[in-house]
C-alpha cells in the first residue's frame, strides 16, 4: 500500500516495532522482577502506546485504562470467583474419596455449566470496558447492560452447538457477535450489527469433514505401506531403512493433519471476521475487514517464527503485531457527523477485565 492509500484509509496506524520496543523489554523486565504481578499496568501501558498511534479519520484514538483497574478487576474475580471454585474443586474430590462418583460427576457438570455461562459474561464485560476507556474527540463508548442477558445467551448457543456436534458453531458465532455488539455504542450513537452464519458455513463444513478424510487417507497409506511388511517373518527387527520410513510417514501425518487443518481454520476465520465486521455499522458508517486468508496466515507463521528464533522473547512483540494487523485491515465507509455526537451516557465500569483474566483468556 503507498503512502498516499494510507493516508486515505479511514484507519491509519503510524506506530513502528522501534518505537515499540523500548516498551515491550521494560514490560518483560518489570514483570519479571514484579513475579508477573507488572502484568496489569504492562498492558495498560501498551494499550497507551498503540492507541495513541491508531488513526481514525481526523483524530487518533486514546486508551485512559490504568493497570491498576485492570489489577483490581483481576482481584475482585479471583475472590469472587476462583477461590470458590477451588473450595469447591476441594469438596468434589472429597466427594468422590468416599465413593460417590455420581454426585461427584453432577458436580463437575454444574461446575462445567457455571464457567460456560460466567466465560460469557466476562467476554461481554471486557469488550464494554475496552470501549469505555477508548476515547476519540475526548468521546467514549460503552453499554448499560451488565452482561447477563448476554452470558445466558452465550451458555445455551453453545450447548446447542455442542450437542449438535458443533455442526451450528457459525451460527452461534454470528448470532452471539450480534447480540454482542448490537449492546454497545460509542458517544450518542448505537452499534448495530446483522452478521450471517450461511456465507461461512461452507468453509467450516470443510473444516468439519476435513479432519475425517485426511484419517481416511491415512490410513489408506499405513495399509498399502504395512503389505511390504507382509512377507518378512515374525520377530525379524525393522531394518534402519524401514525404521527412517516409519518416522517420516509419522512426521508427514502431523504436517499434513494439523497443517491442513490450520489451513482451513484460518480460511474459515478470515471469512467470518469478514462478513461480521462488514455487517457491523455505528451510525452512517459501515465497517469492513479486508485480511485474506494468506494474510492471517502471514502473521501466524511470522509470530510463531519470531518467537521461536527468539527462544520465546519475541513474543512481547505479538501484541504489537496482532493489533497492527487488525487497524491496518479495518476500513470504514460512509460518513460520521462530529458536530452532533455527543459524550455517551452509559454507566463507565470501575475495574478493568478481571473476570476474563481470572479465566487466562484475557484477548488483548
Amino acid at each position: 500500500m503507498s503512502e498516499d492509500q494510507a493516508r486515505a484509509r479511514a484507519f491509519r496506524f503510524t506506530g513502528t516495532w522501534q518505537q515499540y520496543a523500548p516498551i515491550a523489554f521494560t514490560n518483560l523486565l518489570l514483570t519479571i522482577v514484579t513475579l508477573g504481578v507488572y502484568t496489569f499496568w504492562a498492558r495498560a501501558r501498551t494499550r497507551r502506546y498503540l492507541w495513541s498511534r491508531t488513526h481514525f479519520i481526523d483524530d487518533r484514538l486514546e486508551w485512559t485504562g490504568t493497570g491498576l483497574e485492570l489489577f483490581v478487576g483481576y482481584l475482585l474475580a479471583f475472590v469472587l470467583f476462583v477461590v470458590p471454585f477451588g473450595v469447591i474443586n476441594l469438596a468434589l474430590q472429597g466427594v468422590m474419596m468416599r465413593g460417590h462418583q455420581g454426585a461427584a460427576g453432577l458436580m463437575v457438570g454444574v461446575l462445567y455449566l457455571a464457567i460456560l455461562y460466567l466465560f460469557g459474561v466476562a467476554r461481554f464485560r471486557a469488550l464494554r470496558y475496552r470501549l469505555s476507556r477508548t476515547l476519540w474527540h475526548g468521546i467514549r463508548g460503552g453499554s448499560d447492560e451488565q452482561g447477563v442477558a448476554y452470558g445466558w445467551s452465550y451458555f445455551w448457543r453453545t450447548l446447542l452447538s455442542f450437542l449438535t456436534i458443533y455442526l451450528m458453531t457459525p451460527w452461534a458465532m454470528a448470532r452471539l457477535w450480534n447480540q454482542r455488539w448490537n449492546a454497545m455504542s460509542f458517544g450518542s450513537l448505537p452499534f448495530r450489527s446483522n452478521a450471517r452464519w450461511q456465507p461461512v458455513f461452507g468453509r467450516f463444513l470443510l473444516f468439519y469433514v476435513a479432519p475425517i478424510i485426511i484419517v481416511v487417507a491415512i490410513g489408506v497409506m499405513a495399509v498399502a505401506f504395512a503389505g511390504l511388511f507382509a512377507g518378512m517373518k515374525p520377530n525379524t527387527p525393522p531394518t534402519p531403512g524401514a525404521i527412517v520410513t516409519i518416522v517420516l510417514i509419522a512426521l508427514a501425518f502431523y504436517v499434513i493433519f494439523f497443517g491442513v487443518l490450520g489451513l482451513i481454520a484460518m480460511a474459515f476465520y478470515a471469512a467470518f471476521f469478514r462478513e461480521a465486521i462488514g455487517a457491523t455499522s455505528l451510525g452512517k458508517l459501515d465497517f469492513g475487514f479486508e485480511a485474506s486468508t494468506m494474510d492471517w496466515v502471514k502473521l501466524y507463521l511470522g509470530n510463531l517464527g519470531l518467537t521461536l528464533v527468539t527462544f520465546g522473547i519475541g513474543y512481547i512483540f505479538v501484541p504489537y503485531r496482532n493489533w497492527a494487523f487488525f487497524i491496518r485491515h479495518l476500513a470504514a465507509y460512509g460518513e460520521i457527523e462530529i458536530d452532533t455526537l455527543t459524550q455517551s451516557r452509559t454507566r463507565e465500569p470501575g475495574q478493568g477485565e478481571g473476570l476474563l483474566d481470572a479465566f487466562d483468556v484475557g484477548a488483548f
